[in-house]
């Protein structure tokens, strides 16, 4: 797996509102997956914004290791996954970080106000990419190349 720094044209494609998952670790050690929005901050750092109430808040500050898997909404076969820690986490207290977020992925600050959100940031150390076209035949020089 590469490490960082990213290069551009893999940055290029995390700029995008892209469907992604993350994944964290549970106390006993077994992952737990959801579905996110994030935001690359550039300088090899990803945005992520949670209600207070998500039990993965309480796992990351246990065990800050992170795992992403960003994917192209029109293609399954371009993505990009990303490995690393958390930096740091805040509260949003103005809540732009979950606004931005909102307009990045649906165009409208977020409208959900109950509950105050956290925000977590986090470096990335490696990471590894993919962009195929199914139809091709298998062709090992292009199997791993970077978004």
């Amino acid at each position: 797996m590469p490490k960082t720094p990213m290069p551009e044209s893999v940055a290029r494609f995390l700029d995008a509102p892209n469907l992604c998952v993350m994944a964290v670790l549970r106390p006993n050690g077994s992952p737990h997956t959801t579905a996110i929005w994030y935001r690359w901050l550039g300088d090899d750092r990803v945005l992520v914004n949670m209600d207070d109430i998500r039990p993965r808040l309480e796992w990351l500050r246990r065990d800050g290791r992170v795992a992403f898997t960003c994917i192209d909404p029109t293609s399954f076969y371009r993505q990009v996954s990303l490995m690393g820690v958390v930096e740091e986490m805040y509260e949003d207290v103005d809540r732009t970080d979950i606004d931005a977020l909102s307009q990045l992925y649906v165009g409208k600050p977020y409208p959900r106000t109950a509950h105050p959100r956290i925000s977590v940031r986090i470096r990335v150390d490696r990471w590894h990419g993919w962009d195929r076209d199914p139809n091709e035949e298998e062709n090992p020089d292009r199997s791993r190349l970077p978004v």
